[in-house]
């Protein structure tokens, strides 16, 4: 049983709202007034809670891990949180201690936010603070970097995630993006400011979403389309007049969330109570309406996801919406009249659409209830935290269910990723483990693609999705009125001892705490109105009273109930009683044989304990106490003479040597473990003098003996000189405290005869209590401005420590003693804090605490386990056995050793047997590993190196237009594909085959889909290409002004899609400028074919047009006559990077895209981009694994280059050559240095074993080292 330092948290306050959110390192973190509540969504059990802010914390953020991690900077648990007067605090969440502490201003933090682009450093935080500064911050040392102030209003932000230097900002009126964010310098422009026109012009409601509205003609539609998709005005044109009539714009006020989609990029999505708006940021205008139901309930937020294009949206009833982008008609080309693209009848077919594919549960909303957040697991996307007002906190988790085609359903089926049936390579699988489907991305497959008849449909199953509650965490209920500690530990109960706090609630309710782990035990409604006071009747049973306000009268109905909570059984004791004064005290004595009952105008009441009926009812000549306590010392060993006489005289009685004798005396010792008094209840007849002291209004005092029935005044004493009317009395050994009304304390000492009086000069003393303990006299002293703790030396009472609310502590309410040097207060915020001695630490760090479940976090691990974990996990090729056991550290790691093994016995059992026989050997075992760390970049990596890893191995046979993995002398991996060239180390022998059927359907098993859409440049050139073309179609089918035209031709121009170009430019009207320029164009790029004398005059007029400034229109000239290739160099050389990206994924052959992106490639590794992290996954994504490896080797990071070798030499895709060979031998060398440093003297012998003859040498140092 660990006491350690701790708060407990309860309701939240308003400006919590939206404070919450979920890290990839695996922990769920939400604001609790002014505390930080960190939960384990595993356990689901509080982790620990963050005190330092002085006023309400308003965000929370994780900090991201998009980085390589080794020893040198190592998984940590780092949280930044903002208030609402303006600080910033970054937290060492394990240690549960502030970093750095920074702040600009007094008022809230209106955004917070990580950058996720960490090459060039992992410290750095964004923050916008009011009214419109944007502020760089450096979190670990506090300095601010830049800051930048904006001409508008601004309430938050989004960074992009597709580009760091694009971010948008919500305003009052407008958005304002800028596309010149650096972390080196400051933004120059004032950013580009945007208006928002209606969306839903004439359908006032906007309860129907643009895209079900029916078209009757074409002109009809045209005007529609003007109408509804005129989106995003530029700055100068609030309102646009068209004919007579006037557009007004939408009031941005309403805008509850700005946010860009994770999925795709480009899009935008704002989100109003009624309908989330999704724009296209290339062309400016809406591209999709999501509205809510007629009946349903309004949005309060959204959060897109990553892995596939599925938002979740919130709702203010508290229910969750799971909503899944529809399939839209690819365009894989147009025909000569794109006819699909504006196809009247169906005018829905491009627009963004989301299917709402399942929903949660709402919840009961209430005064007291509202939500107050939500957040998602980043690495799986499948499960949701819904954080109540109340302090609930629910876990919904997204799961699959078959469909069944004979149900009634409304929609067609999801599919799964069709990998169910794949076929595995026997050398690295034992035997077939099913796959664990532990992320959106094996529960769904890509929705884009999913008609009934794609082949992944065909390879999947038919799904449909549901929400399950998983999970539910109550916090205290607030407010809290009154606090009670059972009674102590001592020798006699320690072994059934735990360690419990009653709480009561201003609604009647009682929970019993277990202030070890600190979560709620039990919880009882016992009461119909306040709780007033609590008192422990034995370790399992407590007495409360409570009654609500009084009246006019003066007069109250008073509840009194003995609870055991072991039965949960409640009595109700003086039932019969109507109105009454107030009850004021219940005091238990200390042998608990008496209570007694104080009333405000009527005199006290003695009760029996043992058969809960009244002894005595005092006269009223007796005067009405203000201040009660049951005396500690009693004739308790006269007592246990008496029993020993009485359970000898049994035994005599019934003989000696009777068995039931003997049954007897074994009841005896048992019951007196927890109560002293309880042999004394079996035998029924013997009773216990006590005795009681208390003082009237006068300041006398009264002391009473009580034996059985007989009640006696034993006698008077007259007030102490100098004290007022005594307000608490605390009596323990021989020293007897008395609290006044003017902060005086008085000591009596009964054994020296002598009183020290005090003064606190702190006002009312409101409660005296001494802490548990034989010989241990601290006490503390409650005020109404706060807490004391005070100790007694040689007989004098001397200050510990203070504690003043509101500077130090919201005001408290209450105060008790947990252990002998463990104060706990209760405040009017609703939170318990368990405080060290000096009343300055109410949070300790993880390790010190005594969680009641085992938690699985690798980063609350050392730096060395955290790393042999995850090596472990991730291959054994130095071992005959994959197995989850760490053995052989050097005796003095023998404790990290333990801390492994116990957090590996964590892992779900399933996962355990899957990573013993996974499908695809290291590769996939290093991508599970990274998901359990929570580790960004690694799973990233391993993702798209498992893609191309799998999909290398297939385009052997296949005849489509992308590129196979080979083996060159280079080092390169990829030459174009020849359907001839056929390899024998194929993860399946695909060249034995004989049936042509066979071999295309296990090919087609083999091949995985493309990459997800928010994977970007780094998807297949098919797939992008295919992307691309549709998005031109949909901007196509917005066209409403003349620049929007011109823009999309010029995309057709560029894509090679020159007939539908030339329709558009010939739309240009006659009375616009453009209009002769347009037709020239036209005829142009009718005329053009590639060959011909024309092809140098128009190369040349590109090139001067290039010159002169006109970058675009000269790159199009050179797309028209088949030159993509200079195009793309000369939009590098114009600094043009992503537009030459695309244009050579979109339009290149294979090789020469290769050229294209490795010049990227090298503006990324430059060091005034410092992207290397990107430039490696562009690499991999083109297949050149020599390439990927020199780079990983350059970046040091070691671990990440062994397990890519591995990897690829299992698929097949590389082998040790003269040329790789020395490289190879350089990662193995360094990566057994690193486990020799971690203590793992079996595989960094395995690896010196693969580093040639700088291997041999260091293998010798090692043998030395573990010698």
């Amino acid at each position: 049983m660990k006491l350690s330092p701790k708060a407990i948290t309860g309701v939240l306050s308003q400006q919590n709202k939206g404070a919450s959110d979920w890290g990839w390192q695996g922990l769920v973190a939400y604001g609790c007034n002014k505390n930080i509540v960190v939960v384990d969504p595993v356990t689901v059990q509080v982790l620990q809670v963050l005190d330092k802010h002085k006023s309400s914390v308003v965000k929370v953020r994780w900090s991201r891990e998009n980085y390589a991690h080794d020893q040198g900077s190592p998984y940590s648990l780092r949280l930044a949180s903002g208030d609402s007067s303006g600080n910033i605090v970054i937290w060492d969440v394990a240690q549960g201690e502030p970093k750095s502490e920074f702040g600009d201003g007094t008022k809230p933090i209106q955004d917070l936010e990580w950058l996720q682009w960490q090459d060039a450093s992992h410290d750095l935080i964004v923050a916008l603070h009011p009214p419109y500064s944007v502020i760089l911050w450096n979190a670990d040392t506090g300095t601010k970097l830049w800051k930048k102030s904006y001409t508008e209003t601004l309430t938050s932000f989004a960074l992009d995630p597709f580009c760091f230097r694009h971010m948008a900002f919500l305003g009052q009126d407008c958005i304002v993006f800028i596309d010149d964010f650096s972390i080196t310098k400051t933004p120059s422009s004032n950013g580009k400011k945007f208006y928002i026109s209606s969306p839903t012009a004439g359908n006032a409601k906007g309860d129907t979403p643009v895209g079900s509205l029916e078209r009757k003609s074409t002109s009809a539609s045209r005007n529609l389309a003007k109408r509804m998709t005129k989106i995003l005005v530029g700055e100068g044109t609030p309102r646009e007049v068209e004919g007579s009539k006037t557009q007004e714009l939408i009031a941005l006020n309403e805008c509850i969330q700005m946010t860009y989609l994770r999925s795709c990029r480009h899009h935008l999505m704002l989100v109003y109570p009624r309908e989330i708006l999704i724009l296209d940021l290339e062309i400016n205008q809406t591209v999709g309406i999501i509205a809510a139901e007629r009946t349903g309930s309004p949005f309060l937020e959204v959060l897109p996801m990553l892995q596939r294009d599925v938002l979740y949206c919130l709702h203010e009833n508290g229910s969750i919406s799971c909503r899944v982008r529809r399939r839209t008609n690819m365009q894989t080309s147009l025909s000569p009249d794109a006819k699909e693209a504006f196809d009247d009848n169906n005018p829905g077919a491009l627009e963004v659409a989301y299917d709402l594919r399942c929903q949660s549960d709402s919840i009961r909303m209430t005064r007291h209830c509202k939500v107050s957040g939500v957040a998602f697991c980043p690495v799986k996307e499948t499960r949701l935290a819904l954080i109540l007002s109340d302090s609930r906190l629910v876990f919904w988790d997204l799961h699959t269910v078959d469909f069944n085609p004979d149900a009634k359903n409304s929609k067609s089926p999801l599919y799964t990723p069709g990998d169910d049936k794949i076929l595995t390579n026997q050398e690295l699988c034992n035997k077939v483990v099913p796959y664990p489907r532990l992320v959106l991305s094996d529960m769904i497959g890509q929705s884009y693609q999913l008609s009934s008849n794609h082949e992944s449909a065909i390879k999947g199953h038919g799904v449909m999705l549901k929400f399950l509650m998983t999970g539910l965490l109550n916090g205290l209920h607030s407010p809290i009125t009154v606090i009670r500690m059972c009674p102590p530990l001592t020798t006699k109960n320690w072994n059934i001892y735990e360690p419990l706090l009653a709480v009561g609630s201003q609604y009647g309710s009682i929970q019993i705490m277990n202030m070890s782990s600190g979560q709620i035990d039990k919880e009882y409604s016992v009461h119909t109105s306040i709780v007033r006071g609590i008192e422990w009747a034995s370790l399992k049973s407590f007495m409360s009273f409570s009654y609500p306000k009084p009246g006019a009268s003066g007069l109250v109905k008073n509840e009194i109930f003995l609870v055991d909570i072991i039965s949960g059984k409640a009595t109700a004791l003086r039932t019969h009683r109507d109105q009454e004064p107030p009850l004021e005290m219940l005091r238990i004595s200390y042998l608990k044989q008496y209570f007694i009952l104080v009333f405000k105008e009527k005199p006290l009441e003695l009760w029996d304990m043992k058969t809960l009926t009244i002894l005595r009812e005092m006269t009223k000549k007796i005067a009405i106490p203000t201040a009660l306590e049951w005396s500690p010392s009693h004739s308790l060993k006269t007592l246990k003479k008496k029993i020993q006489q009485q359970q000898q005289q049994q035994l005599e009685h019934l003989g000696s040597g009777s068995e039931t004798g003997a049954d007897n005396s074994d009841n005896v010792s048992v019951s007196s473990t927890d109560n002293p008094v309880s042999d004394a209840k079996l035998s029924g007849k013997l009773s216990v003098k006590e005795h009681f002291v208390y003082t009237d209004a006068d300041g006398i005092l009264y002391h009473f003996l009580v034996e059985g029935n007989s009640f006696t005044d034993a006698s008077k004493i007259p007030p102490e000189s100098g004290m007022s009317s005594i307000t608490w009395l605390a009596w323990k050994g021989d020293f007897l405290l008395f609290g006044d009304a003017d902060g005086q304390l008085c000591l009596w000492d009964l054994k020296a005869k002598q009183a020290r009086t005090n003064s606190t000069h702190r006002g009312w003393i409101k409660k005296v209590r001494f802490a548990p303990g034989r010989g241990n006299f601290k006490f503390l002293v409650l005020y109404n401005d706060g807490v004391d703790v005070w100790d007694i030396n040689d007989g004098k009472p001397e200050l510990h420590s203070s504690l003043k609310s509101p500077k130090d502590i919201p005001k408290v309410l209450d105060a008790e003693w947990v252990g002998s040097d463990r104060p706990i207060l209760a405040t009017v915020d609703g939170t318990l804090q368990m405080m060290d001695l000096a009343l300055k630490k109410s949070s300790c760090a993880v390790e010190d605490m005594e969680l009641p479940e085992d938690v699985f976090s690798p980063h609350l691990m050392s730096s060395k386990g955290m790393f042999l974990m995850k090596y472990l996990l991730q291959h054994q090729k130095w071992a005959e056995t994959y197995q989850l056991k760490l053995t052989g550290l050097r005796e003095e790691d023998k404790s990290i050793e333990t801390g492994v093994n116990k957090n590996l016995s964590l892992i779900d059992r399933d996962l355990q047997e899957y990573l013993c026989n996974p499908r695809f050997g290291t590769a996939e075992r290093s991508l599970i590993t990274a998901r359990l760390y929570g580790d960004e970049s690694d799973v990233k990596f391993w993702t798209i190196a498992l893609h191309y890893m799998k999909n290398g191995r297939t385009e052997t046979i296949s005849k489509s237009s992308s590129s196979v993995f080979v083996k060159q002398d280079t080092g390169d991996l990829y030459i174009p594909t020849n359907p001839v060239h056929q390899e024998s180390h194929d993860l399946v022998d695909l060249s034995n085959l004989g049936d042509e059927g066979q071999r295309s359907s296990l090919c087609q098993q083999h091949r995985g889909q493309s990459l997800e859409r928010c994977f970007d440049f780094l998807c297949d050139n098919e797939s992008y290409k295919a992307y691309q073309l549709d998005r031109v179609s949909l901007h196509d089918s917005k066209r409403v002004t003349y620049q929007h035209t011109r823009k999309v031709a010029e995309s057709y121009i560029m894509l090679g899609q020159t007939d539908r170009a030339v329709q558009l430019l010939l739309e240009t009207e006659p009375e616009s400028d453009s209009y002769y320029v347009d037709c020239l164009r036209s005829c142009l790029v009718a005329s053009i074919r590639s060959s011909g004398a024309s092809q140098s005059t128009i190369k040349l007029v590109a090139t001067n047009l290039i010159a002169s400034g006109k970058l675009l229109e000269g790159v199009q000239l050179l797309c028209l006559i088949d030159k993509g290739l200079d195009a793309c160099r000369y939009l590098q050389t114009y600094s043009a990077w992503e537009l030459a990206v695309w244009l050579a994924k979109s339009t290149l052959e294979y090789t020469e895209c290769c050229e294209v992106m490795k010049r990227w490639v090298e503006h990324l590794s430059s060091t005034h981009v410092n992207q290397k992290s990107t430039a490696v996954l562009v690499l991999l994504s083109l297949g050149y694994f020599y390439k990927v490896i020199e780079m990983l080797y350059g970046m040091r990071q070691f671990n990440r280059a062994a397990c890519f070798i591995e990897s690829a030499m299992e698929f097949g895709l590389l082998k040790k050559t003269e040329e790789n060979g020395m490289l190879l031998e350089a990662v193995f060398l360094e990566y057994a240095r690193q486990l020799s440093s971690l203590g793992h003297r079996q595989s960094a012998i395995y690896y010196c074993s693969l580093a040639g003859d700088k291997g041999e040498q260091l293998l010798k140092e090692i043998e030395i080292l573990f010698a």
